[in-house]
């Protein structure tokens, strides 16, 4: 049985209703997220407005955070979103993400386990595999380069002590901080990844290369190795 009623357009609510309206009289920042994602898709499906269509949408995806996370695909499964309102959407939260790393600048310094959870947390929080990244730092720990070196299956990836110093040696660098996702979402370290950081400690140590931590990223949170197991760097 077909839905006769009519798809529900910004410009059918109350004026004083519409974002659009709202963010140029008031600015951006006087609309919710909502209302945010409302402009973007334009129009609502038959029977619900834009800003009911945004709100299920935050709800069903968690949030922006959710909306990056997911594929494409995930977006296009629910009622009144199309290819091209899908595309707008991830569009718009990469847009997000990447003037916050021009507002950051190219230079990163790494002083504490949130700052290379900012860094990186973007990027590991989206994939639905485990990653280990590795990133390399001068004397003064500014970051002077990263790269991924491993990708893994869903929840595992093998890492080689003797591949992540043959990376770190050729560039010169002074430090190395280790970073990698739990795709479950729990940060919480396994024996085997404190056991990996003994050992690339270690190694470190005979390189006279400094292992500044070794921080795992679930989807709210995360663990650095570091402060939950100290006696490592004793």
């Amino acid at each position: 049985m077909s839905d006769d009623r009519p798809t529900l357009l910004i410009d059918d609510l109350p004026e004083d209703e519409r974002p659009r309206e709202r963010l140029l009289q008031k600015g951006v920042r006087a609309l919710s997220d909502a209302e945010l994602l409302a402009v973007l898709l334009g129009s609502g499906r038959a029977g619900t407005s834009a800003i009911d269509l945004a709100q299920q949408i935050l709800q069903d995806l968690g949030g922006f955070s959710g909306i990056h996370r997911e594929d494409v695909s995930r977006l296009l499964e629910i009622k009144g979103v199309g290819e091209a309102k899908a595309a707008r959407i991830k569009a718009a939260v990469e847009v997000g993400y990447r003037l916050s790393s021009e507002e950051r600048g190219e230079k990163w310094v790494i002083k504490t386990p949130q700052d290379l959870v900012e860094m990186l947390g973007h990027d590991l929080r989206g994939s639905d595999q485990e990653e280990f990244w590795v990133v390399w730092l001068n004397a003064r720990n500014v970051v002077t380069g990263s790269q991924q070196l491993y990708k893994g299956s869903q929840d595992a990836t093998t890492v080689r002590v003797s591949e992540v110093f043959k990376l770190v040696v050729s560039k010169n660098a002074n430090a190395v901080m280790l970073a990698h996702n739990h795709p479950s979402g729990d940060p919480t370290e396994s024996p085997e990844d404190v056991n990996m950081t003994r050992a690339i400690i270690e190694a470190g140590k005979l390189l006279d290369i400094r292992v500044l931590d070794h921080v795992i990223i679930g989807l709210h949170g995360f663990t650095s190795i570091r402060q939950k197991h100290p006696s490592l760097w004793a």
